[in-house]
């Protein structure tokens, strides 16, 4: 009998866009902490007049190592491997290099903002690239604004709509049901065309939308080194983690309403991660989190989301 192969072992393309999917920037900065890391470089484009609305997703203007203003116009690219890497140092044997272009060559990303209109099309033109990349595999990288405490792991949950990438990797079915980004978008087409996907979504509070967190970039990195099966370098992640628990702490210390909503929220999730959890004690702790939202939270920040929401 055949070997079943395994989902890493072909060419995958990592998704991530900036926007409604990429809560505390998370998703997009874990991708593109991926492509650095590689050393990917550019092999397709969108034309930005396409897909983008201007007065929605703005051009920015900078100043360049010239010294010259300039434009950067909305982008969403992909990256694949160079076709010319660099040759290894004389001596050192590819097995003993770390991650490298030499060791590493079927990984490819995709990041960018998430587009404006014409998605069918978008989606299209994303997937005829994939395909002519000979990509097998796409892995979809999410995160959402959600009732979680800060000073607990991420929450991460990870799924696929293959039965097989399910029993192979260990991964869950989302049940959502509701208004979805173009990743979902992403994903139904490539099931169209037989290419199957796995989402990555991370969970970050919503009491601290306005900043970029760093923990959830690294939580969304641990998993997709399980997924690839590939060694990502973590940089300054984990002191920067270190540093954004430390600054909320101290803003929930002179905040004595925020600081007795995250012990509810810690309360919440304790209850549910404990290992002695029943499902009635579950289901209570749900039914009060329910109560608690009567406040008219939700609203205030005009957006949460379930696990799984696309």
């Amino acid at each position: 009998m055949a070997e079943e192969r395994r989902f890493s072992d072909g060419r995958i393309l990592v998704v991530a866009f900036e926007g409604w999917n990429d809560a505390g920037e998370a998703a997009s900065g874990a991708a593109s902490v991926l492509k650095d890391s590689l050393g990917l470089v550019p092999i397709h484009e969108v034309d930005p007049e396409q897909y983008f609305d201007y007065q929605f997703t703005r051009p920015v203007v900078y100043v360049d190592d010239e010294g010259r203003r300039r434009l950067r116009w909305p982008a969403a690219t992909v990256f694949g491997p160079s076709p010319d890497p660099d040759p290894l140092p004389a001596g050192v044997a590819p097995e003993t290099e770390g991650p490298s272009l030499q060791r590493i060559a079927n990984v490819y990303v995709m990041v960018g903002s998430e587009p404006s209109r014409s998605w069918k099309s978008f989606a299209a033109e994303v997937l005829d690239a994939a395909l002519v990349a000979d990509v097998t595999g796409i892995v979809l990288l999410g995160a959402m604004l959600a009732d979680v405490p800060h000073t607990r792991p991420i929450s991460i949950f990870a799924s696929s709509e293959s039965a097989e990438l399910r029993d192979q990797l260990e991964l869950e079915r989302s049940s959502y049901e509701g208004p979805v980004g173009i990743l979902s978008v992403l994903a139904d087409v490539a099931e169209v065309v037989g290419i199957p996907s796995v989402s990555i979504w991370a969970s970050v509070p919503h009491y601290v939308h306005n900043a970029p967190s760093p923990k959830a970039t690294l939580a969304l990195l641990r998993r997709l080194e399980e997924i690839l099966d590939i060694p990502i370098p973590h940089g300054d992640l984990e002191e920067e983690s270190t540093a954004w628990e430390s600054g909320i702490d101290a803003i929930a210390g002179e905040d004595e309403d925020m600081a007795a909503y995250i012990e509810q929220l810690e309360q919440a999730r304790d209850t549910v991660d404990s290992p002695d959890a029943s499902g009635e004690a579950i289901a209570k702790e749900f039914e009060r989190y329910l109560r608690r939202r009567g406040d008219g939270r939700e609203g205030r920040d005009g957006y949460a989301a379930g696990p799984g929401s696309q």
